[in-house]
């Protein structure tokens, strides 16, 4: 149950929902029992009219005809009232389960975002995406029925035994005489279902992380032909998934057949000692009768006792899941006095950074100085794995240096508001993504307040415009998840109008037109340079073909910085930037 306390600031937010809840379930439990005082007295009523106690036959039938109609009334009319009662019951804290459920995923989804990349280098999407669904909803199981049936469990019991034992100890006791054996069952039981609920939840992750990765690799598998190999896969663990519940299912298949082996076992023994004590006349007929439906009213209760301590289980184990990620400190927090800038000119400062990735332990960076001016546009060149694409990351403060600071118009990123910093870089990285939505939503993605001309107008900047007219529903063409309709250098220009179009005094390009053709780049890069004016850039690219663009160029190797200069003055200096050129500009 540890597991389950970190639900209680929920139980409190809803407090009236709760109490009320518990007071219709006392209500409701109290009902459900009055009816038995009726049927024990209609039975004596039938049984004195039976030996011929009293006045004539015809009046011992008329007295007995009115008799009958008013405790059928009595207890029909209990009934409804119990009915109205386990409406508002469930009214109130079924309603409440919702609510708290609602305000469970927000908390998730909320840190989900605040976690660091490094978090989802470490955790698989299927898994993430099954705590927030499949474990929240088995988390709302405890907060709802599980504390329901087991309030209704409580009180119906305890005022259940009361009415027992105030008509007779003897035969209350040898009635209930099988029920701890009933409750010692379950318990036993109700431990294999805890380990086993643990491992098919632990599969279930496995299984969604298995068809997440295959939906979003999906082009891949179709280009290998390995649909087959991959269902196969699928079906291995599916099979695996079936063999965990099984175990789980068979488990709890034991439940109603031991409770209707020891309800029977009740029933019998209050038929056979209440028969005794009524040919001895300690007791009435009515009382076989009212002690049968007592029985029958402890039924659900006690089976209840297993369902409930099973949801238990599984609750807790699905809030522990939950729980390894909520407890989990994002990497990069605001301090506690975060600052805004209220204007922004995009000088940016590294002062001897260095960055180690913690997964892996490789260096990215090692010792980067440089300063970039306001409105000064920088090309970052080097080969794969120089560490390119880390200062872009860093920039954006979604990872912080292992060593050194950055500086924002001379004021440490970490001190800014990281919601202010990042609005204030426009970023377009490596991989395109695009949601699934229309063309026009994802470019306006970057400002919620652009309308359909300030749209246009920034794709014909990014000189996608003339594409996505042509598609049939033009920029309400909804692009798939993904992007997956679109060409690789259509998402890649759709990603550049939606960096722009938040007009950010900072820009980062990571590499951002490798799907487009040499020409294509330098026209969108040229018009860029006339419309950004007055915005620090920082391109980062293997390809040198916008390099006439820069007011300097910063050459990486390894993640050290070994040039810095124009063009004109590095192609003339033997090394990795010459090589780079030549290669790439072989008749130059």
């Amino acid at each position: 149950m540890k597991a389950l306390w970190t639900l209680n600031p929920y139980f409190w937010r809803y407090k009236w929902l709760l109490l009320s809840g518990v007071f219709f379930v006392l209500l409701s439990s109290a009902f459900s029992v009055f009816p038995a005082v009726y049927i024990r007295e209609a039975f004596d009523e039938v049984a004195a009219a039976i030996s011929g106690q009293g006045a004539s036959n015809t009046e011992r039938s008329l007295d007995l005809k009115h008799a009958l109609i008013l405790y059928s009334a009595l207890i029909l009319g209990l009934s409804i009232i119990k009915g109205l009662f386990t409406f508002l019951m469930r009214q109130t804290l079924i309603v409440m389960s919702r609510h708290m459920e609602y305000d469970l995923k927000n908390a998730i989804y909320a840190h989900y975002q605040k976690l660091d990349l490094a978090f989802y280098r470490r955790n698989s999407t299927g898994d993430l995406m099954n705590r927030i669904s499949e474990d929240v909803s088995r988390t709302r199981m405890y907060i709802g029925p599980a504390l329901m049936y087991t309030l209704n469990t409580a009180f119906a019991t305890g005022i259940t035994l009361f009415f027992m034992f105030s008509v007779d100890v003897k035969l209350s006791l040898l009635t209930l005489a099988p029920m701890p054996f009933l409750v010692w069952c379950i318990y036993r039981v109700s431990t294999l279902i805890n380990q086993r609920s643990h491992a098919v939840q632990a599969q279930q992750s496995a299984i969604s992380t298995l068809a997440q990765e295959t939906f979003s690799g999906l082009r891949v598998l179709k280009a290998f032909g390995l649909e087959e190999e991959q269902t196969e896969r699928y079906a291995d663990s599916a099979s695996r998934s079936f063999q965990q519940n099984e175990r789980l299912y068979r488990v709890n298949a034991l439940f109603m057949p031991l409770m209707l082996l020891l309800v029977g076992a009740s029933t019998l023994i209050a038929v056979w000692v209440g028969g005794q004590g009524v040919i001895e006349g300690r007791l009435s007929p009515g009382v076989i009768a009212e002690f049968i439906y007592y029985v029958n009213l402890l039924t659900w209760p006690i089976a209840s006792i297993g369902w409930v301590m099973s949801m238990v289980q599984r609750a807790e184990a699905s809030m522990q899941r939950i729980n390894d990620f909520l407890h989990v400190e994002p990497a990069i927090q605001n301090r506690a006095e975060a600052r805004v800038p209220e204007h922004i000119r995009g000088e940016i400062v590294f002062e001897n950074v260095s960055y180690t990735y913690p997964d892996s332990g490789i260096q990215a960076l090692k010792h980067f100085s440089a300063r970039i001016a306001p409105g000064e546009t920088i090309v970052v060149v080097g080969k794969t794995g120089s560490g390119k694409s880390t200062l872009g990351l860093l920039l954006n403060r979604l990872m912080d240096p292992t060593k050194g600071r950055i500086l924002v118009d001379g004021l440490d990123i970490r001190e800014w508001d990281v919601d202010a910093l990042r609005k204030a870089v426009g970023t377009v990285p490596q991989d395109a993504f695009l949601f699934s939505d229309s063309i026009a939503e994802n470019i306006a993605f970057g400002t919620l307040e652009a309308d359909r001309s300030l749209v246009e107008s920034y794709a014909e900047l990014a000189y996608v415009a003339e594409d996505v007219r042509g598609f049939p529903k033009g920029f309400d063409t909804v692009v798939g998840e993904r992007g997956v309709t679109l060409s690789g250098g259509q998402k890649q220009r759709v990603s550049i109008a939606r960096a722009l179009i938040k007009q950010p005094p900072m820009l980062v390009l990571d590499d951002a037109l490798s799907a487009v053709d040499t020409d294509t780049e330098v026209n969108i890069l040229s018009g860029l340079r006339e419309r950004i004016a007055g915005v620090t850039a920082l391109l980062i690219t293997q390809r040198l073909s916008c390099v006439h663009l820069a007011d300097r160029i910063y050459v990486l190797d390894e993640g050290v910085l070994v040039q810095e200069g124009t063009h004109s003055s590095l192609v003339q200096v033997p090394g990795i930037y010459a090589e780079l050129y030549t290669l790439q500009n072989p008749d130059a």
